[in-house]
């Protein structure tokens, strides 16, 4: 937990509920605009039978239970990264159009503190792509194209409640996890986030998923939705909190070859046979560039929030909520 020394929110709870409608309404209109993406409802739960949950990072135990007249168990998401892009194939998308909806889950392993809550709720976004499309400069034309989005968000944010003082620079900064372990090599992956944020301000960190020159990973990336070396997370510098603060995980999609090569190095190519495997193995899913962009964490960056649970509703632990009080962060 970090706990800024002498916070206090610039917003009292219920302008907060507005502003948090503002943030949400302004950002979601910008984003759909830039990327032409139609909004679609989406589900809480799938059949475990599906394959199409989220795996995360292949640990994190799922939400599941039986149900009284359907076979099978069902799962709470954790994720919509594989139902969207097979609903682009169902709903008829072309190359270039997209779909986002809201994503509400429960990750019931997460640890919570200042940005983490075992409630998700983000922007899940996905749009059809052409085979020529799967390059690090279309990545980054879409990348700049989000972070656009926010930095205009933030303005109207900042018009509404002049009270408010956060920037963000439009200009991203582009590196890739093994030029940070390089040049960190004595930092955890956290601790070089945060250099290279505190350093850059707006920061687009690439290829996420498969093993570094030292062995280890930057950070878990499920095998089946991302191509390790076509993704990465959108940052920026929280000055309040003093740390590089993640805002989008996402990237072009896994096709045929980068699906197989990723499920053999991580020893599960028995996903091979779920149905939407399959699809994408025999080209009938299409290419796909998609990822998440928190709810929550943008309303608590724009807002200039020092917890997460200033912006949402969720369940934390007792002491979490004593010593927020004692340090002026009131939880919803």
């Amino acid at each position: 937990m970090i706990y800024p020394e002498g916070y206090k929110s610039k917003l009292s709870q219920r302008e907060t509920q507005y502003a948090v409608k503002t943030v949400k309404d302004t950002f979601q209109f910008k984003l759909s605009k830039a990327l032409n993406l139609d909004r679609v409802t989406a589900p809480i739960m799938v059949t475990k039978a599906s394959g199409i949950n989220d795996d995360l990072n292949g640990v994190e135990r799922k939400v599941h239970f039986t149900m009284k007249n359907i076979e099978g168990e069902a799962e709470v998401v954790q994720s919509l990264a594989k139902w969207k892009r097979e609903a682009l194939y169902r709903y008829g998308y072309e190359p270039g159009e997209g779909i986002y909806t809201d994503m509400n889950a429960i990750r019931r392993d997460d640890d919570t503190d200042n940005l983490h809550s075992l409630y998700v709720d983000q922007w899940d976004w996905c749009r059809v792509i052409r085979e020529e499309d799967r390059t690090l400069e279309f990545l980054q034309g879409i990348v700049k194209k989000i972070v656009k989005a926010i930095v205009e968000t933030n303005e109207v944010v900042k018009e509404t409640y002049p009270m408010l003082g956060f920037e963000m620079s439009d200009e991203v900064y582009f590196v890739t996890t093994q030029e940070l372990e390089d040049r960190y090599p004595d930092l955890t992956p956290r601790e070089r986030e945060t250099a290279v944020c505190k350093e850059h301000g707006t920061v687009f960190i690439e290829q996420i998923g498969g093993a570094l020159k030292s062995g280890k990973k930057h950070d878990g990336r499920a095998p089946d939705y991302d191509d390790w070396a076509l993704n990465g997370d959108i940052f920026t510098w929280n000055e309040l909190l003093g740390i590089g603060y993640e805002i989008s995980s996402m990237g072009i999609r896994v096709d045929a070859e980068s699906l197989h090569r990723q499920l053999e190095l991580e020893g599960c190519l028995e996903r091979e046979q779920f149905p939407f495997h399959k699809g994408i193995l025999d080209g009938t899913i299409p290419l796909t560039i998609g990822g998440g962009i928190g709810q929550s964490r943008l309303c608590m960056l724009l807002l200039e929030k020092a917890h997460i649970g200033e912006v949402q509703c969720a369940v934390w632990p007792d002491e979490m909520r004593e010593e927020c009080a004692e340090h002026g962060i009131i939880l919803l």
